[in-house]
C-alpha cells in the first residue's frame, strides 16, 4: 500500500490546506506530521509566546486529524534527517506532499530533500498555500522585485483573483507511528508560568481562528478604515497569530471579508484587504533579501553610528517603564498578551530607534521573543520600515514621536485603558533582567510635551546618509 506523508510546517490546519487536499485524495494512506526543527543550521528558534502558541496550536491540530481518522506524528531535529527516516518507517512507496516556505534556510531544507527524494525515487509535490501571491509572481516592468507597497499591490490585485479555498477532507487513514510527546518539548513556560494572560486573550487552532475571523466580520470589520488606527478601541482582527501559524489561510481570510461587504462596509473592507497585503509586500521583502532581520535593506544606513545604551534604558523600553504614558501601555500590553496594536507597536519602535538611537535589530529581536504573531517576515520589515532603512521609507516621522503620538489618540477619543491609568500589563516580564530599575535617566528625559534628544540628532545623520 502506498503511503503519502504529508509535512505541516506553517499551515496548522485541515480546511483550504492543498497539501492534506493532495494527500487525501490520492488514495493513499496518510501519515500526518510536524517536526520541530531546531538544529538547522541558520533555523531562527521560535521566541518564548511562538513557542507557547505553537503548543496549543498542535494540540488543536492533532485532535482535528483525530477525528478524521489519522494522527499528528511529532518529531524533534533537523528535518534533513528526521524526514527520510519517517519515510523509511512507513515500509512502502511514499509521496511526500508540503506546502511551499519562503525564507531561505527553509527554502534550502525543501530543496536538498526534494533532490534527495528524488535521487530514492521517491515523488514530492509542493503547492501554494500561505501566500496568496507567490513572491516571484508578482514583479516589477523590469522583472524586479517592488521595492514599494503600492505599485505591488496594484500589481497584485491586476494580477489574478486569489482562488476560492478548498474544503477540509472528509476522512483520512493510515498507520500509527511512534510520537513525541507534545509537552515534553517544553514549550510552555513552568517556572515561572507567565502565560495567564495569553491564556486569557487567545484561542490557539483552527477553530480559534474561524471564530476570531466571524467576530470581527459581525463587528470591527464596518468601521474598521478609522477604528484600525485608535488603539483604545477593537478596530482590528487580531488574526495575524492565527495567519502566522497558518491556522487559517490568507485564502479564507480575503473571501471570507469580500462575501461578508455590503455597500456600507465595501471601504472598510477594502482597506482590510490590503492589511493582507503587507503580509505579502512583507514575504517578497524576506524573499529577495533574506537577512531582512539582521541587514539593513538600505546599505547606507549601515554607516549609522547607533548608541551603547545603558542596560537601565533598554530594560525600561522592555517592561514598560520609560515614562511615556503611550510606549509604556503598549509595551506592558505586549507583555500581557503577547500582542501590540500595530500603530502602537510603530511608536513603540520609533522610540528605541529615534528616542534612545538603539540599533532596531535589539528591538526586533525582543518582538521576536514576546510577540505571539512574530512573523519573519513581517517582524523584520515594520521594524526596517521604521528605522528608514527598509525600502523607500520616511527615517523621521513625526506623528509616530511619543507625545504627537499620544496626543493624537487621545484626541480622537480612544485611549487605552493602561494609558488613562497609568498601568496595565503583569509589571516585572519574567523574560527580563532581574532588578526594577528607575526607568530613563533623568539625561534621557524631556520636560512634559517634548520627546528625549534623539531625533534631533538623527536629523542629521540621516540625512547625510540618504541624501537629503
Amino acid at each position: 500500500m502506498a503511503v503519502t506523508l504529508m509535512w505541516f510546517r506553517d499551515d496548522l490546519r485541515v480546511s483550504d490546506n492543498p497539501a492534506l487536499a493532495a494527500a487525501a485524495g490520492s488514495g493513499d494512506d496518510v501519515v500526518a506530521c510536524y517536526v520541530l526543527d531546531e538544529d538547522t543550521e541558520g533555523m531562527r528558534p521560535l521566541g518564548g509566546a511562538s513557542k507557547w502558541w505553537l503548543h496549543h496550536s498542535l494540540a488543536a491540530l492533532a485532535a482535528s486529524l483525530a477525528e478524521l481518522g489519522v494522527p499528528l506524528v511529532l518529531r524533534r531535529g533537523p528535518a534533513e534527517e528526521v524526514l527520510p527516516r519517517l519515510v523509511d518507517e512507513c515500509s512502502a512507496r511514499a509521496v511526500v506532499v508540503w506546502n511551499r516556505r519562503y525564507g531561505l534556510v527553509e527554502r534550502t531544507t525543501d530543496a536538498t530533500l526534494k533532490a534527495a527524494f528524488a535521487d530514492d525515487g521517491l515523488e514530492v509535490a509542493s503547492f501554494q498555500a500561505n501566500l496568496m501571491f507567490e513572491p516571484w509572481e508578482v514583479t516589477s516592468g523590469s522583472g524586479e522585485a517592488y521595492k514599494v507597497f503600492t505599485p505591488f499591490w496594484r500589481a497584485c490585485l491586476s494580477f489574478r483573483p486569489p482562488r476560492r479555498p478548498l474544503p477540509a477532507p472528509t476522512r483520512l487513514s493510515g498507520p500509527e507511528l511512534a510520537s513525541d510527546d507534545l509537552g515534553a518539548w517544553g514549550l510552555l513556560p513552568t517556572s515561572p508560568d507567565w502565560a495567564q494572560g495569553l491564556r486569557r486573550t487567545w484561542t490557539p487552532g483552527e477553530a480559534g481562528a474561524h471564530a476570531r475571523l466571524d467576530d470581527f466580520l459581525d463587528g470591527a470589520a464596518s468601521g474598521y478604515k478609522d477604528n484600525r488606527d485608535l488603539p483604545g478601541v477593537q478596530g482590528t482582527s487580531m488574526l495575524s497569530p492565527h495567519l502566522r501559524f497558518g491556522e487559517i489561510s490568507p485564502f479564507e481570510v480575503w473571501h471570507a471579508a469580500q462575501d461578508h461587504q455590503d455597500s456600507s462596509t465595501a471601504e472598510d473592507i477594502r482597506v482590510f484587504g490590503s492589511e493582507l497585503g503587507w503580509r505579502e509586500f512583507s514575504w517578497q521583502l524576506l524573499y529577495f533579501n533574506p537577512e531582512l532581520a539582521t541587514v539593513n535593506y538600505r546599505p547606507e544606513f549601515n554607516a549609522f553610528a547607533w548608541e551603547s545604551s545603558t542596560r537601565s534604558e533598554l530594560e525600561a523600553w522592555q517592561r514598560g517603564r520609560t515614562g511615556y504614558p503611550l510606549i509604556d501601555a503598549g509595551m506592558r500590553q505586549m507583555w500581557e498578551i503577547g500582542w501590540m496594536h500595530n500603530r502602537v507597536r510603530m511608536a513603540t519602535a520609533s522610540f528605541l530607534i529615534k528616542n534612545l538611537l538603539i540599533d532596531w535589530r535589539v528591538g526586533e529581536k525582543w518582538f521576536w521573543d514576546c510577540l505571539v504573531d512574530a512573523d519573519a517576515a513581517s517582524n523584520a520589515a515594520s521594524w526596517q520600515w521604521v528605522a528608514g532603512s527598509g525600502g523607500r521609507c520616511q527615517p523621521l516621522l513625526p506623528h509616530l514621536q511619543p507625545r504627537p503620538a499620544e496626543q493624537e489618540v487621545r484626541s480622537r477619543g480612544a485611549v487605552p485603558r493602561a494609558v488613562r491609568t497609568g498601568t496595565g500589563g503583569r509589571g516585572q516580564h519574567p523574560r527580563a533582567v532581574e532588578g526594577d530599575g528607575p526607568g530613563l535617566s533623568r539625561s534621557r528625559r524631556r520636560p512634559q510635551g517634548e520627546s528625549p534628544a534623539g531625533p534631533e540628532r538623527l536629523q542629521g545623520p540621516v540625512g547625510e546618509l540618504t541624501g537629503r
